[in-house]
């Protein structure tokens, strides 16, 4: 019994050692981990573009009142042109459906009028006649003063080189032609301003007398500028492209403002610099206030946004100064923003200008509160894929409607974009995106936005 046992025993340990043996020479079975879901958070974490700039940002929920993901929402960065959303909230508040065009009296034969900064008249790309015509049908003397201006005629913090650039458009109180000289260049044998009937094609026609050749551009292409101070242009063609247009800013004096008046009205215009517009004077009312604002928001018309604040600080009845302006917007309205914004200019020229991104987030609140609706409010910013500065970005991968309605604010080494997200969920979503201090090229920075607004787009 005991070697039948032992015997047994050996047999059952070699049978289940062999088992063993077997089951320890099979290869494991390989559990795949699944991999990490992307977020917001870890778009912006592993982002090579992220790390080459100082980036805020915020998406928030107004329907739940939540915060859905923020990056350095409380640090103040340069807003650029998202500026304008301040300036056009500071317009829908203040300014009523159509905009004064100038202040009057007349007095015996003469009509004297003061400015409101509607920058409408005989601009090149918009406005009314309603001035033009009261100014030319007027049988009498015409006199402009300008003592209700107080302001300068370039705002605080902007590059001072930028003088001579279309965008640099001056400040005053009575814009003409949009504060510039609009040239024709074309592309014959050289490229240089073209003429028609031995005149120069630039409007106003006057600046034909104010502008002198210097012959062929040593520098290799068309050289057309003048002094800071003054309004002699300097001209010197060159071999280069096709026929355009080109815009560039003249300096505002109260005498060279009434020579262009006399000029293009045909009659003498006097200038009267000490006669205050008293209580007792009629206002001409122009062009719709929506019609300046899309002007000042799709292509981020600068010199439409400095005048519109001082159109501002003209219907509170204030001297006209951007300054005075931008207090009594601040105070007034936007004392409850969560980070008090340094605000400076209405175009955002300015470097001085400073702005939060949750503060941004906060007036896009506000904004959506002033206009009736989704649809008014959206016609009046730039659409991603079909409007204005974005009508070549974050346009619908799937060729939907647009989706994104943003301001854009680019400056050297900045970029920002702020607005609204209308998600493929249907929710409306508010953001601010804020890019500063970058030496890399800003389209790189707009692919890392494009990627995280479709993700926003997509998920949310």
């Amino acid at each position: 019994m005991k070697i039948r046992v032992l015997i047994f025993g050996v047999i059952l340990t070699g049978f289940f050692g062999c088992k063993t043996a077997e089951i320890s020479t099979t290869r494991p079975v390989e559990v795949k981990e699944k991999p990490e879901e992307k977020t917001l958070a870890s778009i912006f974490e592993e982002s090579d573009t992220f790390q080459k700039t100082i980036t805020g940002f915020m998406l928030y929920d107004p329907e739940g009142d939540s915060t859905i993901y923020a990056v350095n929402e409380t640090k103040y960065m340069n807003p650029a042109s998202n500026t304008k959303l301040f300036t056009y909230f500071a317009g829908l508040n203040v300014l009523g459906d159509q905009l004064p065009s100038l202040k009057y009296i007349i007095s015996g034969d003469s009509l004297i009028f003061w400015g409101t900064g509607d920058p409408s008249f005989l601009h090149p790309d918009f406005g009314t006649r309603e001035a033009y015509d009261l100014l030319s049908n007027f049988d009498g003397n015409l006199y402009f003063s300008d003592s209700n201006f107080d302001d300068e005629n370039l705002g605080p913090g902007w590059s001072w080189a930028d003088y001579n650039s279309y965008y640099s458009a001056e400040k005053s109180p009575f814009p003409i032609y949009g504060n510039v000289a609009r040239v024709t260049i074309e592309h014959i044998e050289e490229y240089r301003i073209a003429k028609e009937d031995g005149k120069y094609l630039i409007s106003p026609d006057i600046f034909n007398d104010y502008l002198s050749e210097k012959g062929n551009s040593e520098e290799g292409r068309l050289i057309l500028e003048r002094e800071r101070v003054g309004n002699e242009f300097e001209y010197a063609y060159s071999s280069d492209t096709s026929r355009y247009e080109t815009d560039k800013p003249f300096h505002y004096t109260p005498d060279f403002l009434v020579e262009l008046l006399s000029d293009t009205l045909k009659k003498q215009v006097g200038y009267l610099p000490d006669v205050n517009l008293p209580e007792e004077h009629e206002t001409l009312y122009g062009m719709e206030s929506d019609s300046l604002f899309k002007f000042m928001m799709l292509p981020s018309d600068n010199q439409a946004a400095e005048q519109i604040m001082l159109m501002v600080a003209s219907e509170l009845g204030m001297k006209l100064n951007s300054r005075a302006a931008i207090n009594y917007v601040s105070d007034t309205y936007l004392s409850d923003l969560p980070d008090e914004p340094n605000w400076r200019d209405g175009s955002g020229l300015s470097r001085y200008n400073l702005f939060t991104p949750r503060s941004i987030i906060a007036l896009l609140e506000k904004l959506d509160d002033v206009v009736d609706n989704d649809a008014q409010l959206f016609d009046a910013l730039p659409q991603g894929g079909k409007q204005g500065t974005i009508r070549r970005l974050y346009a619908h991968k799937e060729g939907g409607d647009p989706y994104v309605f943003a301001k854009t604010g680019t400056l050297s080494n900045n970029h920002c974009l702020s607005g609204y997200v209308v998600t493929e969920s249907g929710k409306k979503l508010l953001f601010s995106f804020m890019n500063n201090n970058y030496v890399i090229p800003t389209r790189q920075v707009q692919a890392q936005m494009d990627e995280v607004l479709w993700f926003i787009y997509k998920n949310y």
